[in-house]
């Protein structure tokens, strides 16, 4: 359809001791998924938003395509909007909700028939086209709002939290259900979550933000395990994060050290760390094992807490000064509180992560000034 483009822009609200959003360049290619993660107020439904038409941009430019939508009306812009709450009229019918956009639009009859016939069929709600909202279930309105973007075809899909509303079990039929939907789809989609599970498994690329600045972007799984900053390790799930040292170095690997053990890491022939680092071990790459002949060599620790769950087993040690998360496979034995046990660490999840730029206070997200509009006059770069 289009792909999107965000040059340098930057949005700032009346009175803002700083910007929302900080001179942001973003692609989005067409047909591709692109997540936007982060903390309250780092600026995600703020760019949504201004991609949508519902916010001024204060500096740089937003394209569709090739044309340059930063001044134009949201109904211009040929974009389709799934909400968090459905935003379903209750009067209507499923067939009349999903339709609703096309009659407005003066769309034949015929073609509203046929588009809306076509996203039943899609998202499983053929049966359900002539009841009312109320005798729905809630992962079913999901599918209708889904259902009433989908037959504008429209260039770009914006979703902010749409499955938010839904219960643990319906939020992950519904993640299977998105991303079979949009797999092979020649539309691109910007799609804002506070859930971690959820941007992880419907990217095709993953942007984090952070006081409105992007601080990484990437495939989803290189983010997790190669988390760029401690801010990115933290944000993304349960880290540990660990002073270690480095006790030598080459062109291809290091040596570095750290309570967890010695490791030998590998590095790019140009890189060059700091005899003091910061590493990332995910509770993953840890696992608990019982004190032997065999795990004396290993670092020991003391169970302070573990908790079930289900297939694996989160255990809290201490090693010295430090807690440690760690994640063992259930395997019918539950060391107990207090136990001395020993380590066993992955090599493969010891990652070296850079150091946190200085802190920022946050600024509200757009979703949470929608009485506020951005002023329109450029800002200093």
């Amino acid at each position: 359809m289009a792909s999107v483009t965000f040059e340098n822009v930057s949005i700032v609200y009346p009175g803002a001791a700083r910007r929302s959003v900080d001179r942001l360049d973003l692609e989005i290619a067409d047909g591709e998924f692109l997540v936007l993660v982060g903390p309250s107020g780092c600026g995600k439904s703020t760019t949504l938003r201004a991609l949508a038409g519902l916010e001024d941009v204060s500096a740089g430019r937003i394209l569709i395509g090739d044309r340059d939508v930063t001044g134009t009306q949201p109904r211009d812009r040929d974009i389709a909007m799934v909400f968090q709450n459905y935003a379903l009229y209750p009067h209507y019918t499923v067939r009349e909700n999903m339709g609703f956009a096309l009659k407005l639009a003066k769309v034949p009859k015929t073609e509203i028939v046929e588009r809306v016939d076509r996203a039943a069929r899609m998202l499983d709600l053929t049966d359900y086209l002539d009841r009312k909202p109320k005798e729905l279930s809630g992962g079913q309105r999901q599918r209708v709002a889904m259902g009433r973007a989908i037959v504008r075809d429209p260039r770009v899909f914006l979703m902010d939290e749409p499955l938010s509303n839904l219960d643990a079990k319906l939020r992950e039929e519904m993640r299977g259900e998105l991303r079979a939907l949009f797999q092979h789809a020649e539309v691109g989609v910007l799609y804002v979550t506070h859930d971690l599970s959820e941007a992880l498994a419907l990217s095709d690329r993953l942007l984090v933000l952070q006081a409105g600045r992007v601080v990484q972007a990437g495939v989803p799984e290189d983010i997790y395990r190669r988390p760029a900053t401690e801010f990115v390790a933290g944000f993304l799930g349960n880290a540990n994060i660990l002073p270690g040292q480095v006790l030598s170095q080459r062109p291809a690997d290091v040596l570095v050290e750290s309570v967890l053990g010695r490791f030998e890491l590998t590095k790019s022939a140009d890189e060059h760390l700091a005899d003091d680092l910061t590493l990332l071990v995910r509770p993953e790459g840890v696992e608990v094992v019982p004190l032997s002949a065999d795990t004396r060599h290993l670092p020991l620790a003391t169970v302070e807490a573990s908790m079930f769950l289900g297939s694996t087993v989160e255990y809290r040690v201490r090693v010295g000064d430090h807690a440690i998360r760690a994640c063992t496979a259930t395997n019918g034995h539950r060391f107990e509180v207090d136990s001395q046990v020993a380590l066993a660490v992955r090599t493969e999840a010891v990652v070296p992560v850079g150091a946190d730029t200085a802190a920022v206070p946050p600024a509200s997200d757009g979703a949470d000034r929608d009485e506020q509009v951005s002023t329109a006059d450029p800002i200093p770069a």
